[in-house]
């Protein structure tokens, strides 16, 4: 009779340890089905706008470039500006760099509705300054203005979490167009609608 009773016993402790993992489980689901809206909605308020919003200005950025010299955003203002955030290590940005180039060589003396001539502003997100060097080279891009987001302050400041990532800044530093629109043909695309007629 003893042993009937204990094995009772644990098999009711048992059942009393899966009712509350149960419980348990049921309460993590049922906050989280409250919480994540409750917190979504206080991140993506209306009323909130961001620096990369469309028709926003284009925040200043300032990196060092491959030869060690500070460059700036705000120095190309009265151009159209790509910025180009991208890295040696990503395979869909080295992919997407011979667009670039050549939208670049395209599109640099044109007369634009907000700007005169296009320039690009690649920020590299590389930790390996001399993959960085190699990639600009082996990669052929020419402009000017290549910048090493070492700490990822720029990359914070415009809300970049994926690469390859763009925006379309126009002479009076504001952001006409922005992220997958600005690969491939779209690149094109948004910088012909920019175009002086």
């Amino acid at each position: 009779m003893k042993r009937i009773k204990s094995f009772n016993r644990s098999k009711v402790v048992v059942q009393n340890k899966t009712v509350r993992v149960v419980q348990l489980a049921f309460l993590f689901v049922l906050c989280s089905l409250c919480l994540v809206p409750a917190l979504s909605s206080f991140n993506t308020s209306k009323n909130r706008t961001s620096a990369t919003d469309d028709s926003a200005k284009a925040p200043e950025i300032e990196l060092i470039s491959p030869s060690g010299k500070k460059i700036k955003l705000s120095k190309l203002k009265g151009k159209m500006v790509l910025i180009d955030f991208w890295a040696s290590w990503c395979g869909p940005c080295r992919r997407e760099n011979p667009n670039v180039l050549e939208a670049y060589n395209k599109y640099k003396s044109k007369k634009f509705l907000n700007g005169k001539g296009f320039e690009v502003f690649s920020v590299s997100l590389d930790k390996n300054e001399e993959a960085w060097k190699k990639a600009i080279a082996d990669d052929k891009l020419i402009w000017k203005n290549h910048g090493w987001d070492k700490d990822g302050e720029a990359s914070k400041l415009y809300q970049v979490f994926s690469i390859p990532s763009g925006f379309l800044v126009d002479g009076e530093g504001t952001i006409v167009a922005k992220g997958q629109e600005l690969r491939g043909l779209g690149l094109h695309i948004a910088l012909d609608k920019q175009l002086k007629q």
